[in-house]
């Protein structure tokens, strides 16, 4: 009985761990509830001075660029980046509006290689999921037939019930993973627009 209840919760979890992929048929590996939005639009997070102009060149400043890699650090808190920010343009108006550009430009640059990168893993992460919901499938499939067979192999049936029982927590601790992922590119927009808006404030 408990082999069969293993089975079971198996083959229940493989099809409920796949079962959303489906969601939005233009990104079939996308596994969170979000809405995938594959690219930060710039008009969302940014109402300031155009940026164009200056683009990849705030790598080439090595103040904006340790500022840029510290504010974009989610182990730097909010609070503390936005007062890093002000800080950072504090002086006089010209300097103040070139400095903003380079800074709002590194920070855009990187959140959004930062958010694509997350993005990928994630479906990564999907398409495992999804051959390690076939194979416990499978196997489920296999065990129960074991099960059933007459003489029944004592021997084979546990040592395939427990590489099940294995790989279903390995396929469980995953998905609780990819679950907590899914926040962070929610996470990196709001950073970026938190600190985007501060940006122009202290434009103003």
């Amino acid at each position: 009985m408990m082999f069969r209840m293993v089975t079971m919760a198996a083959v229940a979890l493989a099809i409920a761990g796949t079962a959303a992929r489906a969601a939005d048929p233009r990104y079939p590996d996308w596994p969170c509830t979000q809405a995938k939005v594959p690219d930060i639009s710039l008009a969302a997070v940014w109402a300031g001075p155009p940026v164009d102009d200056v683009q990849s060149k705030w790598k080439d400043d090595a103040k904006v660029s340790a500022l840029v890699a510290k504010l974009s650090a989610r182990k730097t808190p909010l609070d503390e980046a936005e007062r890093s920010v002000k800080e950072f343009l504090a002086g006089s108006a010209a300097d103040k509006t070139a400095n903003a550009k380079l800074l709002f430009a590194g920070l855009f640059d990187t959140l959004n290689a930062q958010r694509s990168q997350v993005m990928s893993g994630l479906e990564r992460v999907s398409r495992k999921q999804r051959e390690a919901a076939d194979k416990i499938r499978e196997e489920a499939v296999q065990l129960q037939a074991l099960q059933s067979a007459t003489p029944r192999d004592e021997a084979k049936v546990e040592a395939l019930n427990n590489d099940l029982i294995w790989k279903t927590r390995i396929f469980e601790d995953r998905h609780k993973v990819v679950r907590f992922v899914c926040e962070v590119p929610t996470a990196i927009d709001q950073r970026l627009f938190a600190l985007g808006r501060v940006i122009q404030q202290e434009l103003e």
